[in-house]
């Protein structure tokens, strides 16, 4: 009776849709399957096969008749079972049609959309697979092998029904034991697609292989409630499975998923990404991509601030860099940097060019426009991010030097990754899980901590390194720390403050007349082989200027003597004032 059913809704299906099909390009090819279990392929000995079949399920060693579905036992691997979904489990079935199941079998050929009813599954590719077009031992079968602490089971170059084998599907799913300490019964899920080139059988509406209702992947508790679903399922976009991953850094085709306390906890493709958030402009727009669930979503990154001299839409108007108090008395706004106005009197250093708009800019950059985002460097466009290093534990995303594990919620035994790395923003085993490296002790909050900076806690804008708390502002002489028109104060950069054309200034800088210093630090080195910070600068005929402690900024450029970059300092006002007048005797 299915096979009549199927016959009956295929012909009508084909007549239906006939106009409807068109050729569709689909081969891919991705990860490798695993192998190495036995048998013609190395996916299982024979008596661990299907046999051909449409719509069956593993029903014992050959000679079998295909009924009734039998269940595989897999106490060898997992000792306590799997906990799916709050209910656990010791045996499974592997059905023909790109699926596991673990309270019977199930032949349902068109995928339903999750959740479906009192049927537990794991689905790397549920579809109308159809074995009986030819091939066996080395193709079109589906194997199974069961070994301590991991299940495999393979769809080795499927076809499609009714007996198509024009097109094939190459996948597998694998179940390993967590490793990760977790609870009895967590497991991790794998799938690895080698080869997508059909989505739907004839009997689910398609014609050659496609269309009507494509693939589903997934999870689905059997309950009606608790189940994922990778977004792309049951349209055309689920080939992107071979193409795509879930894995940082993973090759094409390979997907990975954790099962935790008999829940999903991780599968979003894409998570740390750059985005853009819907409905916002400029600065606003801009986000990060958050795994939520097999999803993700796009965090904002920054709200509507003051504008500042940065090549960004900083109060979100849809304009970049407007007005006229971006920068100090004598400096203009240029491509996101303030920089020393030219003229005919002092001109432009080697290598530079005064513009009508009294700009120095590089000779090789004039005339080059880039894209918002992106600013010239030696004639060419290069990404906001190129050549700014940031305070310790912060990362650059999206221009602005941020803490990537800022609003990041991991789940029990997990930490965020504080980067650098790609995997900066996501969660990792603890180091209650993971042994921690030789010289390291694991702490109570699951992060790994040198062993000569275990106990101690250092204040807010410092880290600990060497035993010895420091400045997570400090670095090298030769170093750009946060981007453009932003300092280090205390570990974060922020929007760095304004001179304004007073004679004195609210930040303790010297008037407009001069040129200000930012308090470079010498470069020099303590015994500790730390960098000094001297808070001597130097004025412009070489004098040495004094800056108190406080005032010794942590921004320092290699570019600075050819660009004008300001450098920003909070001397006392009578000191400033003799900066200026010393200054203005130069010039005279």
């Amino acid at each position: 009776m299915r096979m009549l059913h199927k016959i009956l809704r295929t012909a009508m299906c084909l007549s239906l849709q006939l106009p409807l099909v068109a050729a569709v390009a689909t081969s891919a090819e991705a990860v490798p399957l695993l192998s190495g279990f036995g048998g013609p392929t190395g996916y299982g000995l024979p008596q661990n096969c299907v046999h051909p079949n449409d719509d069956g399920s593993y029903a014992g060693p050959p000679p079998t008749t295909g009924f009734p579905a039998v269940a595989i036992p897999i106490t060898d691997a997992f000792p306590t079972g799997l906990n799916f979904f709050g209910a656990n489990y010791r045996t499974m079935y592997v059905n023909t049609n790109g699926n596991i199941t673990f309270r019977g079998s199930l032949g349902t050929f068109t995928p339903m959309p999750f959740p479906v009813a009192d049927q537990p599954m794991i689905a790397p590719w549920w579809a109308d697979v159809d074995t009986r077009g030819g091939g066996q031992p080395m193709r079109n079968n589906i194997c199974f092998h069961v070994e301590r602490n991991r299940v495999v089971v393979t769809w080795n170059n499927v076809g499609y029904f009714s007996s198509h084998d024009d097109l094939q599907n190459d996948f597998q799913l694998i179940l390993t034991t967590s490793n990760t300490c977790s609870t009895s019964g967590d497991f991790d899920v794998e799938f690895r697609y080698n080869r997508c080139q059909w989505t739907t059988g004839d009997a689910s509406g398609g014609m050659g292989g496609f269309g009507g209702t494509p693939a589903q992947v997934g999870f689905d508790a059997g309950n009606r409630r608790n189940y994922v679903a990778l977004p792309m399922s049951r349209t055309m976009s689920i080939l992107d499975v071979c193409r795509t991953s879930n894995v940082p850094g993973g090759v094409p085709g390979l997907w990975r998923f954790q099962i935790r306390g008999g829940d999903v906890t991780t599968g979003c493709s894409g998570g740390g990404e750059a985005c853009t958030v819907a409905g916002q402009i400029g600065a606003c727009g801009q986000g990060v991509a958050v795994c939520d669930m097999m999803t993700t979503r796009c965090q904002q990154v920054n709200m509507p601030r003051e504008e500042r001299c940065n090549g960004n839409d900083d109060n979100c108007d849809g304009m970049i860099d407007e007005g006229t108090d971006l920068c100090p008395r004598n400096y203009v706004c240029d491509r996101g940097s303030c920089v020393e106005r030219c003229s005919g009197e002092l001109g432009c250093l080697p290598g530079r060019t005064c513009t009508d708009a009294g700009i120095c800019v590089e000779t090789a950059c004039m005339g080059v426009e880039c894209p918002a985002g992106q600013r010239c460097a030696g004639g060419s466009c290069v990404g906001i991010c190129d050549g700014v290093t940031c305070p310790h534990a912060q990362i650059c995303r999206a221009g602005r030097c941020v803490n990537p594990c800022e609003g990041v919620t991991c789940n029990a035994m997990e930490v965020c990754d504080p980067g650098p790395g790609p995997r900066a923003g996501t969660c990792v085993p603890g180091c209650q899980c993971t042994p921690c490296a030789e010289g390291q002790s694991c702490q109570p909050d699951g992060y790994c901590v040198a062993d000569d900076c275990a106990g101690i806690t250092c204040p807010t804008g410092t880290y600990c390194r060497g035993g010895v708390c420091r400045d997570s502002c400090e670095t090298g002489p030769d170093t750009r720390l946060c981007p453009g028109g932003e300092v280090c104060q205390m570990g974060e950069c922020v929007v760095a403050p304004m001179v304004r054309d007073s004679g004195t200034t609210t930040d303790a800088s010297a008037d407009s007349g001069t040129r200000v210093d930012s308090g470079v630090r010498d470069g020099s080195t303590t015994t500790d082989g730390s960098v000094r910070d001297t808070g001597m600068t130097a004025d412009a005929d070489d004098t040495p200027v004094v800056l108190p402690p406080s005032s010794r900024g942590c921004q320092c450029s290699t570019e600075g003597a050819q660009t004008g970059d300001l450098r920003w300092a909070a001397s006392a006002l009578a000191l400033g004032a003799a900066f200026a007048v010393r200054r203005r005797r130069r010039r005279d």
